[in-house]
């Protein structure tokens, strides 16, 4: 059965343009600095949500929800997830996706599954272990992205930005990378300290300049989808 860490029942954000419920899967590989689910890094936990109760939760909301979002943590750590994902298309839901890319394999098994994707972008590719603390992570989270652009899923690419992590220079490397890969969707996320164990991260959030400046300067590298 799926590991299940926590359920959220309806939100509006998790899947733009969808009411959906998100299931938050169990269990991280990489250790990001910045990660505001730090509770669903170790593989297990002592108040997981059984799966039959998640689905019981799910038939009751037949008609009222548009889809279920598969969060964490990172959802394809878990070989479950596949089986998972067809439950909930069995019950007349959508399936979304979100991942850091962790698991290319996996990740590429599921796409036939998934109606839409939000990857993470952490940083440009050669710099990924010092986001993750994890060597080789920037390979897998580059196989992965080359699986999402060559499935046609829908998806948004997605950066969390913090001053001390990443230099606006090089959020616009990578901004520049992925628009040359075929990017058409790329979405920049303020760090969040809600829910950060890291103490300096969250104390020190200062910019040099104001961050829809970068927002601003990225939107130039991409045209916006018909």
């Amino acid at each position: 059965m799926l590991r299940v860490g926590g359920l959220t029942p309806l939100s509006t954000t998790d899947w733009p343009g969808m009411l959906a419920a998100v299931v938050f899967c169990q269990g991280c590989p990489w250790r990001c600095g910045y990660c505001h689910n730090p509770h669903l890094i170790p593989a297990r936990s002592e108040s997981e949500i059984p799966w039959e109760d998640v689905l019981a939760f799910l038939r009751r909301r037949q008609g009222l929800l548009d889809g279920v979002v598969f969060s964490g943590g990172e959802p394809t750590l878990q070989p479950e997830l596949a089986e998972a994902m067809r439950d909930v298309r069995a019950l007349g839901f959508k399936v979304g996706l979100h991942s850091g890319g962790a698991y290319p394999r996996r990740l590429a098994e599921v796409l036939p599954l998934v109606d839409w994707v939000g990857l993470d972008a952490k940083a440009p590719f050669a710099d990924y272990p010092r986001i993750t603390g994890i060597a080789g992570s920037g390979d897998r989270a580059r196989s992965s992205l080359e699986s999402v652009l060559a499935s046609g899923v829908a998806h948004e690419i997605r950066i969390t930005v913090h001053p001390a992590l990443l230099a606006d220079a090089e959020v616009m490397n990578l901004a520049r990378d992925l628009s040359t890969r075929g990017v058409k969707r790329y979405v920049i996320q303020a760090f969040r300290s809600q829910g950060c164990e890291n103490t300096a991260l969250v104390q020190d959030t200062q910019r040099a300049s104001p961050l829809a400046s970068l927002v601003k300067e990225v939107a130039s590298r991409f045209r916006p989808e018909p």
